[in-house]
């Protein structure tokens, strides 16, 4: 396995000043400024901001500011964090390839390059930091909630290839998207951590079907994905066959960290996160004639103390991770906070907004109503915070873990709901005939 946060040797390296200073001269001349007086509109299913991403990231690229954090030899820049963390501060304002940042450089990335073979990192990590690729997740199930182990999908062996067959849920931007990392079942007859593979899967591929889910906001971002015998070359499989749950579970890692603030992987701050709220909630005050109500100072001043924690948070986080003073679980810190200060911070902009984020038409913002009514989804993306706390008790705390009936259970003797199909046949022909 690849250090992942190794940086290149100091000896050469640009200061971080000067790199600041050309970064700042770079951004002006290179990437659109956002317009502060555009109308937002919560409806907006823009279908070009996949291409519109594709043409930032590349310009990213060619500037030399894309994967900073990568490794020189797959196409990044192979500086430490502290690069891109300056990043993040010279673009607030730009218009920047979000769609990218997260999961694709966050997530998918980092796992492939822990897990891929030399062959799967050169053909993969270069194509998506120049913004050729986008990378989703298919690791959800109808029938699973939250027991990702559990999954039903199934990839069974047939020569050079797994025929993949089964469904995935809640994949944001799979319709727009190349490439997916999928958790698949491999073998039936050991306890179901022990039978999973992660699969690299073409999403344009025959035998794939996505469909896009609406959500309570209007839009559809969220996809399902129907998989009926879907021929994946047994290359694509990132480590080894039947320890995917290896793979998962650092997925899950930089998936808390991406969540939560304290990946080295994610690119621009955007309106809305923790950084920018204060920022939203003053202007919002001012527009409502609130900015001196004492109240609503004080509401003000409760989200910036949010966001304060949350970012110190993210970096005792990070560099407890770094030196080995904290577990690798330690990332569940980040993202029980991350939900749960989300939830208040929302919270507290409907206070101030009043009646413009419950009824509001063309002339009114209401982004916060919207918000309000989304609040539930940072508990949820990234896995719930019912996990995170359980995660945290058991292994960061050492408390007993919860009692599990399927524990060291072959997963084809564990009862539960399920349709016939999410089952081999020989399993149910066996079965029946016995």
């Amino acid at each position: 396995m690849v250090d992942i946060t190794a940086a290149t040797a100091t000896a050469g390296r640009e200061d971080l000043d000067a790199y600041r200073e050309r970064l700042r001269a770079w951004l002006a001349d290179n990437m659109p400024k956002l317009d502060p007086g555009v109308d937002w509109d919560p409806l907006h299913d823009d279908d070009d901001r996949a291409s519109r991403a594709r043409e930032l990231q590349r310009r990213l690229f060619d500037g030399g500011f894309a994967g900073i954090c990568y490794p020189r030899e797959y196409g990044g820049q192979g500086l430490p964090i502290e690069y891109q963390r300056a990043f993040d501060q010279e673009s607030m304002g730009y218009e920047l390839p979000a769609l990218f940042s997260v999961p694709t450089l966050s997530i998918c990335g980092p796992t492939v390059l822990e897990f891929g073979t030399e062959a799967q990192k050169q053909r993969y990590i270069p194509a998506f930091i120049r913004g050729d690729e986008l990378w989703v997740q298919f690791m959800s199930e109808p029938s699973g909630g939250s027991d990702m182990a559990g999954a039903l999908t199934r990839a069974t062996r047939d020569g050079d290839v797994f025929l993949l067959n089964g469904s995935k849920i809640w994949s944001t931007y799979a319709y727009r998207s190349d490439f997916a990392l999928c958790l698949a079942r491999t073998n039936w007859d050991v306890p179901k951590h022990r039978g999973l593979t992660m699969f690299i899967v073409p999403i344009r591929h025959p035998g794939i079907t996505v469909k896009q889910i609406m959500m309570v906001d209007g839009t559809e971002e969220f996809c399902q994905e129907f998989f009926d015998d879907a021929a994946i070359p047994a290359e694509n499989v990132l480590g080894q066959v039947d320890d995917g749950w290896t793979v998962a579970t650092r997925l899950l890692f930089h998936e808390r960290a991406a969540v939560g603030g304290a990946s080295p992987y994610t690119s621009g701050r955007s309106a809305g996160r923790a950084e920018t709220i204060g920022d939203d909630l003053v202007g919002l005050a001012k527009a409502r004639g609130k900015a001196h109500d004492p109240l609503v100072r004080r509401l003000i001043g409760q989200v910036e103390a949010l966001s304060i924690v949350q970012g110190q948070l993210a970096q005792r986080v990070r560099t407890g991770l770094e030196t080995g003073h904290f577990p690798g679980p330690a990332g569940s810190l980040v993202r029980l906070y991350a939900g749960t200060a989300t939830v208040e911070r929302t919270n507290i902009a409907l206070e101030i907004a009043g009646d413009e984020a419950v009824v509001w038409d063309g002339d009114a913002d209401g982004r916060f109503g919207i918000a309000y009514i989304k609040r539930q989804s940072t508990s949820l993306g990234g896995g719930s915070t019912e996990m995170a706390r359980n995660i945290i008790s058991e292994r960061i705390l050492g408390m007993p873990r919860e009692y599990a009936a399927d524990r060291d259970v072959a997963f084809r003797e564990v009862r539960r709901n399920t349709m016939p199909s999410s089952r081999p046949t020989t399993e149910r022909s066996k079965e029946e005939s016995g």
